[in-house]
């Protein structure tokens, strides 16, 4: 087979997974790409660049083998047919073209069938083999994440262990003397109390991975790792791969708006409780509710002295 051979060679492949939960909600949580890093353990973090909720251009950045990698794709998104079809804009080698579709079907039983079709070119043979892998490997892993997180999320909303909330400071400052102290981590061991240590890696401007040991009220520490996207000086959103003992997952972002009298900054957190480690960490007698207002609580004690800090630093500055 010749290079030009390859080239021309469209490959299809399809998977496809059971999930107990209905076939709409299930399309909703694909079809809202804000979902995904709570779906998908790679995503990091995802957002519509542009359209309506027929045609998008959406951005994802996610993991692969210890690096972060973004892409943008355009999507149609039937939601009577219970479809989203994507394609990427520009791939990378050595994938020369790739798309597909996610399909859901409605069972009799109240389930849904979710079916990932895939389409593509290579660069050679040799990437052609790469990608059969490749998008054999992930469309299992996604489906099966997919399937685990519609189920647990679906229960985990109706049984209380998802919370999300956000913390903000008004600061009479620049959006970017504010931004600029979230973004330089590697300097909070010496600006913020809680934190002992700080690892922080950024292989290309905008993208990082954020380690670091933090002490909580009663004197534990911490070790945490997140992925961090950076988008200057608007807004950090990140997820954190690396996670304490009561959660099972934790995503937020930093955001800084401009005011007339300066910049409004916000910290947001998403997470899911970690029913598991419950009475090992909080005693027999916890609760759920007990835990969830224990790791807020802790969640935001530390994003409001990081906000503060922020606050001081930017007003200090004027």
């Amino acid at each position: 087979m010749t290079v030009h051979d390859v080239e021309e060679t469209v490959r299809e492949v399809e998977h496809e997974i059971t999930v107990a939960a209905p076939a709409e909600a299930v399309y909703r949580l694909i079809a809202d790409v804000a979902n995904w890093p709570r779906l998908f353990p790679p995503t990091v973090y995802a957002e519509r660049v542009e359209g309506d909720d027929r045609e998008e251009r959406i951005r994802i950045w996610a993991t692969g083998n210890g690096e972060v990698k973004n892409w943008t794709s355009r999507r149609v998104l039937d939601r009577a047919g219970l479809r989203v079809d994507f394609r990427q804009e520009v791939s990378t080698p050595p994938v020369a073209a790739m798309g597909g579709a996610w399909i859901i079907e409605s069972l009799p039983s109240g389930q849904c069938l979710v079916r990932l079709l895939h389409d593509y070119r290579a660069d050679d043979a040799e990437g052609l083999a790469w990608i059969d892998e490749a998008v054999d490997r992930n469309s299992r892993s996604e489906l099966a994440a997919l399937k685990e997180n519609a189920e647990r999320g679906l229960a985990a909303e109706d049984e209380g262990l998802l919370c999300s909330f956000e913390d903000t400071v008004h600061i009479d400052g620049t959006a970017k003397d504010v931004y600029d102290f979230i973004n330089d981590a590697h300097l909070w061991p010496e600006r913020l109390p809680h934190v002992d240590s700080v690892r922080l890696d950024e292989p290309v401007p905008g993208l990082q991975s954020l380690e670091m040991d933090t002490r909580s009220k009663d004197g534990s520490t911490h070790t945490t790792k997140s992925y961090r996207v950076t988008f200057p000086h608007r807004k950090i959103a990140y997820k954190q791969s690396t996670l304490p003992a009561l959660m099972t997952l934790h995503t937020g972002y930093w955001t800084f708006t401009g005011t007339a009298t300066g910049v409004t900054a916000s910290s947001q957190h998403t997470f899911v409780l970690n029913t598991e480690n419950v009475a090992r960490v909080l005693g027999p007698d916890a609760t759920v509710p007990d835990a969830v207002a224990y790791v807020r609580t802790a969640l935001s004690t530390n994003s409001l002295a990081t906000l503060n800090a922020a606050k001081a630093h930017a007003e200090g500055r004027g």
